[in-house]
């Protein structure tokens, strides 16, 4: 953790950053990161890693996935505190969205990662006929085509729904949005899934 990094002298400007409370609001400790303050970022990590790791275990899940998106945001912030506009969002909020980004390109890429392994090794199962194995890959590669086909905003709802298993209200509020509005993405990307493979999928709770 960020923490066990810092030696004496960064706790103790770290510190001193605490005890300053709200005169030291966010913008000032971006401003500091800017300037190469570590024990800045330490403290931006202490005000807000619980969120933001509370954002990644609800897309990813808990397990390592969550704690490598919490340290992505923050190593992120380090890198680029000029990226936050404080007209714009809290820095809680803007760090909870950089979360949900990260989480879910994180969830996109283990899917993918899990989808190689499957079938690698179903490659060419003894048992397997070959009509049987046919239509599955037709099927996988219909529904693919068919999620490639929808708009950003509806594939980015719908695979959080159903590959990361979220409601319309988790889903809401990763994406910062209405749930009226991720209920309507969701709902017309299905639509459109449906008439292009005919498949019926399962409604979100």
């Amino acid at each position: 953790m960020l923490h066990a990094a810092m030696n004496g002298a960064e706790m103790a400007k770290s510190a001193e950053i605490e005890r300053a409370g709200p005169a030291a609001c966010d913008a000032e400790l971006v401003r500091l990161l800017a300037s190469g303050r570590q024990e800045a970022l330490v403290e931006a990590y202490r005000r807000h890693a619980g969120h933001v790791h509370g954002v990644a275990l609800r897309v990813v899940g808990p397990g390592a996935l969550a704690e490598e998106v919490t340290q992505d945001v923050f190593l992120a912030l380090w890198r680029q505190p000029e990226r936050y506009d404080p007209s714009r969002s809290s820095l809680r909020g803007y760090l909870a969205m950089m979360a949900s980004r990260k989480a879910i390109d994180r969830l996109r890429s283990e899917l993918a990662r899990r989808r190689r392994e499957e079938a690698a090794t179903s490659a060419e199962p003894a048992d397997r006929s070959p009509v049987t194995e046919c239509d599955r890959v037709a099927a996988s590669l219909e529904v693919r085509d068919a999620l490639a086909s929808l708009s950003a905003e509806e594939r980015e709802a719908i695979e959080l729904a159903y590959f990361g298993g979220h409601s319309y209200r988790e889903v809401a509020l990763l994406l910062s949005q209405p749930e009226g509005t991720v209920k309507s993405r969701i709902r017309s990307g299905l639509s459109r899934i449906r008439q292009s493979i005919g498949s019926q999928v399962g409604e979100v709770r």
